[in-house]
């Protein structure tokens, strides 16, 4: 049975801001320059924690738990990063690096959580990871393509009205959830096939 996008092991939840400061678009951009640095290295340690994972499963068929909680740490980071750059909310994000697979909830207004599954991999999948990851990442190219049209209006939106217009704010967020499941999955985090859903 294929998962839902409701009941996938990686989620991101999202509670949107009534309103954003008009300034907030012009700077967001700017403000968020020294996360991308630390999310940079970050990014690193969790490839090669990836890259043992993915050995350590196919040899063992089991995942070892000091090796989950990098990867998730990344997942819920750069999401942060992408949720305040795109001026989705006004918070600035923490240097925060909990590594825990719940959310610890330092950042008001989005979640990423998630379940990982550590025993009883599926090692076929596990070794076919980047092949299988192809379809996700060619249509979320596409949906990339139209989420950055739309953030693009939505700079000039915010700027005039502070409000993000609720359709264009909903499929942002719909693709920034689609694409932290499809990152999830790529991490190794969980064995089931990530929905094509912006839900």
């Amino acid at each position: 049975m294929e998962p839902t996008a409701a009941s996938y092991p990686v989620s991101f939840t999202f509670v949107p801001a009534e309103r954003i400061a008009r300034w907030r678009p012009l700077v967001a951009w700017l403000l968020v320059i020294p996360h991308i640095f630390v999310l940079y290295v970050l990014q690193i340690a969790a490839s090669i924690c990836v890259f043992i994972s993915w050995f350590a499963i196919l040899f063992t068929g089991k995942q070892p738990e000091g090796l989950v909680g990098f990867p998730v740490l990344v997942l819920r980071y750069q999401t942060r990063i992408l949720t305040y750059s795109t001026f989705l909310q006004e918070e600035y994000p923490p240097f925060s690096f909990g590594s825990e697979a719940t959310d610890p909830g330092d950042y008001p207004r989005m979640r990423v959580d998630a379940t990982p599954a550590y025993t009883d991999r599926n090692r076929l999948t596990v070794f076919f990871r980047s092949f299988m990851c192809i379809p996700q990442v060619f249509v979320l190219l596409f949906v990339a393509v139209g989420a950055g049209v739309v953030i693009t209006i939505a700079w000039f939106v915010v700027i005039f009205t502070a409000r993000w217009p609720d359709g264009m704010r909903d499929f942002v967020i719909g693709y920034i959830r689609w694409s932290t499941r499809v990152t999830g999955y790529a991490f190794l985090l969980t064995d089931e096939y990530p929905p094509f859903s912006l839900d």
